[in-house]
Formats: structure tokens, sequence, C-alpha cells
């Protein structure tokens, strides 16, 4: 359902839920207001992207998974402030199948944008790990320093260690690869 539709919806059950408290009915007035409020607060945030989260939460990835190909049209189903998040939803998804294919995902979330500086973080962490997988240790670290950045409230910061730690380690492989070490 798109957004216009669900305001709509929303602006009428309201209307309504006025008509029956200015008539007498109170308890019902009160019961509509309640139920136009759920549908106005769906405008905001879409349904399907809270149950993709909270069963991403729980690992099942399928199910979010499920739960997000509900959303055919992101563009029309979802307010501007959600897209950068269904992205990153979707990257996060992708990540657990095919984690190279899942770079251009975050980094058109963070293209688009996103609220909390935290998201934004972990899009930037994975997107050092798919550099790390690829081999390129300039990009990773340079998405591993903005993750540091952008991780102000520390949330992320053992993840961030660790990737460090396996950057270190893949330049110590690099090294014995290469034959630079002499015994």
């Amino acid at each position: 359902m798109s957004n216009i539709v669900r305001l709509i919806i929303a602006c009428v059950v309201l209307g309504a839920a006025v008509a029956l408290c200015a008539f007498g009915f109170w308890w019902w007035g009160i019961l509509v207001l309640f139920l136009g409020g759920f549908v106005l607060l769906s405008y905001f945030f879409n349904e399907n992207m809270i149950l993709a989260q909270w069963f991403l939460r729980k690992e099942n990835s399928d199910k979010a998974e499920q739960w997000l190909l509900k959303i055919t049209d992101y563009e029309k189903q979802l307010n501007k402030s959600q897209h950068g998040y269904y992205n990153l939803l979707i990257g996060l998804i992708e990540t657990r199948k095919a984690p190279l294919k899942a770079e251009k995902y975050f980094k058109k979330a963070l293209s688009l944008g996103m609220k909390m500086s935290h998201n934004t973080a972990l899009a930037k962490l994975s997107l050092a790990g798919i550099s790390m997988a690829k081999r390129n240790k300039r990009e990773a670290q340079m998405y591993l320093q903005e993750a540091a950045k952008d991780d102000k409230n520390k949330l992320l910061t053992e993840q961030i260690k660790m990737m460090k730690g396996q950057m270190a380690q893949m330049d110590k492989q690099q090294v014995v690869r290469g034959g630079y070490r002499q015994f």
C-alpha cells in the first residue's frame, strides 16, 4: 500500500474518531482514535521493515527476506527517510548469502543517508569487510576509520578492533606468501 493511501486512510479514521466523540460515543471514539494512530504510525514506520528487523535480530534471515520482499516498490511504499534503511537491511541479508554482492546495497544505503550514526557505521564496517575479502587494504582501512568516527555510541568498537586484527593478519600472510621473510 502506498504512503499516500495510508495517509488518506489515517485522516479518514481520525476524522471518524472525532465525529464519534462529538456525538457522545466516547469509548468508540477513543478506540477508533487508537486505530487511526496505528495507521498513521504505519506511514512513518513500515510494518514490513519492522518485522524484517525483528527477524534479523532473531537470526532468521529467511523470514526477514520474506518480509522485505513484500515491499515491491520501496520508493512509493516507504517514507524517504526509510530508503537507506531498506537498502541496509537488504545488504545485511545478502551478506549472509553472497557477501561480495551486498556491496552495492551498502553503498546505496550510504548514498541515500540514514539518521542514526551507528547504522552508517554498520554499513561502513560491512563495506570494510567486503574490501578485505577483495584484498583491497586501502579501501578497507578508509571504511574502518570512517566507521570508527561514525560509531559515536561505541556500539561497534569490538567489531572494529576485530577487523583491524584481521587486517594485521592479512598483512602477515602477504609477507609470508610474498617471500620477504627469510628464516
